[in-house]
């Protein structure tokens, strides 16, 4: 079971969990693969989704929908 943090910050009070729990979920980014941007920041499971992410999402730069791949 995880531990919940208190953490207080610009007067607000919010819970944070133990980093135990989220062990298995990492950060990624995601690139735009017409215009090579880094467009999104997202947290994936390694465990249900051990290869690279592939979606199509907004690209502001591009203004139109396209694929959008894992980067490091």
């Amino acid at each position: 079971m995880c531990k919940k943090i208190r953490c207080y910050h610009a007067k607000r009070e919010s819970i944070k969990f133990n980093m135990r729990c989220d062990a298995k979920r990492v950060k990624i980014t995601m690139e735009c693969s017409e215009c090579k941007q880094r467009n999104y920041d997202t947290m994936k499971n390694k465990k249900n989704d051990p290869e690279r992410l592939e979606m199509n999402k907004y690209c502001r730069f591009c203004r139109k929908h396209t694929m959008h791949k894992e980067t490091k």
